[in-house]
């Protein structure tokens, strides 16, 4: 009889250990992420555990970026109140800043690119105010238009692969929705509940679709990630070694790998791995980030 093998298992992937990483994307040849209040985006190397390598550092924190077509090392982020190009060096070229006007103090917070090149970020109030928050949709001429509101905290969005589902969650209402999104306007409709989970208990937080159409969520205050099949029913369940997972990202094709932030603040310093970015092989391909295609 042979010996058992043990189960891939979420491992710390370097030291870091960071106040609320988020934003976990593959881009290119690497893994970014963020970390929210410090306003530092950073690269893992997936080929090898170590330190993240800082790429820039804001003024104002830094929700999540995506990669801008045709530009080395230039991004699109939801940072401060709003949307920017952020160039090499970590310079702001503000699109606009629509929360600016929010009588609630809040600023932006998850965000990523869809397939046709446009860019979703969402916001939050600080003090998580209900219903603060809103989701706006930066079309590819820049301009930055809001297409919900009601939104106490902000996160995902995914896409499928064709880029006409969108998943989205409010995390303080435990629940991800999933729209339909007209691939030419960008327009959503249809909004039907995806997955309910049990609010206060189950928070979702970063999304992931993978290579097979699959949603990998990371349930913050649960200890978990979960894949969701297309029809919503549960697929998987892979457990985090610290309380607060926050986003999640599949990367690479012949060897696939699962990268997972996590966040420390709120914690006590008896949670080691709270803050920690962790790794595992898994057996489903991702999808690398899509870029905002500008013009």
């Amino acid at each position: 009889m042979g010996t058992p093998v043990d189960a891939p298992r979420l491992i710390p992937w370097g030291p870091d250990r960071l106040e609320l990483g988020e934003g976990a994307r593959w881009v290119g040849a690497r893994v970014v992420v963020v970390d929210v209040p410090t306003g530092r985006l950073l690269e893992a190397d997936p080929a090898r555990p170590g330190p993240l390598r800082q790429l820039a550092k804001l003024d104002v924190t830094l929700g999540a970026v995506a990669p801008l077509a045709g530009k080395d090392d230039a991004w699109i982020a939801a940072c401060g109140t709003g949307v920017a190009l952020l160039r090499e060096g970590g310079r702001l070229e503000w699109l606009d800043k629509p929360e600016d006007g929010n009588p609630v103090m809040t600023r932006m917070n998850d965000a990523c690119a869809d397939p046709a090149g446009r860019f979703w970020a969402g916001s939050m109030a600080f003090d998580f105010t209900p219903d603060a928050g809103s989701l706006y949709r930066v079309d590819r001429d820049g301009t930055v238009n809001k297409v919900l509101d009601g939104v106490t905290i902000s996160n995902g969005p995914a896409f499928d692969a064709a880029g006409t589902t969108m998943y989205f969650t409010d995390t303080a209402r435990g629940r991800i929705d999933r729209f339909h999104v007209d691939p030419e306007s960008g327009a959503l409709s249809d909004r039907k509940v995806f997955v309910q989970l049990k609010r206060g208990r189950e928070n979702p937080d970063g999304m992931a679709v993978d290579g097979e159409d699959h949603v990998w969520v990371a349930v913050w205050g649960a200890s978990e990630v979960r894949r969701y099949r297309p029809d919503g029913s549960l697929a998987e369940t892979i457990q985090v070694p610290t309380r607060q997972p926050s986003s999640v990202c599949l990367m690479g094709r012949e060897q696939p790998r699962m990268f997972v932030t996590s966040a420390a603040i709120g914690l006590d310093a008896s949670d080691e791995l709270a803050g920690a970015v962790f790794a595992m092989p898994v057996a489903v391909r991702g999808r690398p980030a899509d870029s905002f295609r500008l013009g």
